[in-house]
């Protein structure tokens, strides 16, 4: 999926820094808050896709002694920092802008251009989104939109294409701030438009950090690669139960699995080693996110006694 998100963020990227410059320049001519806080928008979502890209590319690093299960986790970090700057940066400045022009309102000069600039981001933005919402389309399988949102471990497509429907939305705000200011005279709207946007924005970060949280802490794979991992270790005869079956997502295409097990009784040490070893390939195989499995054996009564097995070990 790397690739996939790559693409997706160079489109955004060349995409909104292009339409930026010319928000930028809309707004310097016409006095229009709406257009400025548009401008701070694109300026703030290509800052961020290079952000997302620096992620992808330190998450590339390869482990080492500080770090021996890589550096996967560089994606989920940036990825929670472009939210908090969405919501600092972009949320924060429009909500100011729009309270400051609500305060002391102006009118919009050659609202014309803004038309005009608006438009022609509404053609590159909407691009941008369907290119975004083609590959998370693609991504997401047969799970629903929401669901692919919840349980994807990649965050940098659906970053994007919320990042591009959140755009899209404030372009439309926008246009009708400046038109509704223009013809009812109230030059006070365009400053509610941009405080629309603010809070558009802002509601985006929210949601943005929230789904980003779970995989910067450490969260497991998806159940059915749990199941399946757990159905594995059962089917092997020298195993005579699963206690525990435990994954972290280290990365988007790294998945790291703790597997607790209780051995038949009267196997040799050769047996065991032999069994660990097949488990550990028939696994990887199975599910080729798993780069790296710890097989331990430990008997049940045991985890029964310290707690372990009262939820993880039945729920998995």
């Amino acid at each position: 999926m790397a690739a996939g998100s790559k693409k997706v963020i160079y489109a955004a990227l060349i995409g909104n820094a292009l339409i930026a410059v010319t928000k930028f320049g809309a707004s310097l001519v016409t006095g229009s808050s709406a257009m400025l806080a548009e401008g701070i928008h694109s300026l703030v979502d290509t800052g961020n896709q290079g952000l997302l890209l620096y992620g992808l590319h330190r998450a590339k690093k390869p482990a080492d002694e500080q770090f021996p299960f890589g550096h996967g986790k560089e994606v989920y970090f940036w990825s929670f920092v472009v939210a908090i700057l969405i919501f600092a940066l972009g949320s924060g400045i429009s909500l100011y802008e729009g309270v400051r022009h609500i305060i002391h309102p102006e009118p919009v000069e050659s609202p014309m251009i803004n038309y005009i600039v608006l438009s022609l981001a509404l053609v590159f933005e909407g691009g941008a989104w369907f290119f975004a919402f083609k590959e998370f389309s693609a991504a997401k399988g047969k799970w629903s939109y929401m669901e692919a949102v919840q349980r994807g471990k990649d965050p940098t497509i659906f970053m994007v294409l919320f990042e591009d429907s959140a755009a899209v939305l404030g372009l439309v705000v926008a246009f009708m701030g400046i038109w509704l200011g223009q013809v009812t005279g109230f030059s006070y709207l365009d400053g509610v438009a941009t405080v629309i946007i603010g809070l558009i924005l802002g509601a985006t970060a929210v949601w943005l950090a929230y789904e980003t949280k779970g995989l910067l802490i450490g969260e497991s794979a998806n159940r059915e690669v749990v199941q399946d991992i757990r159905q594995l270790a059962n089917g092997y005869p020298e195993i005579k139960h699963v206690n525990e079956v435990l994954t972290m997502h280290m990365g988007p295409e790294f998945i790291l699995v703790n597997v607790s097990v209780g051995f038949q009784d009267g196997l040799s040490s050769e047996h065991v080693e032999s069994t660990v070893a097949k488990m550990d390939q028939h696994i990887k195989d199975a599910h080729p996110r798993v780069k790296r499995i710890f097989i331990e054996a430990e008997k049940r009564r045991r985890l029964m006694q310290e707690g372990r097995l009262g939820h993880s070990g039945n729920t998995q």
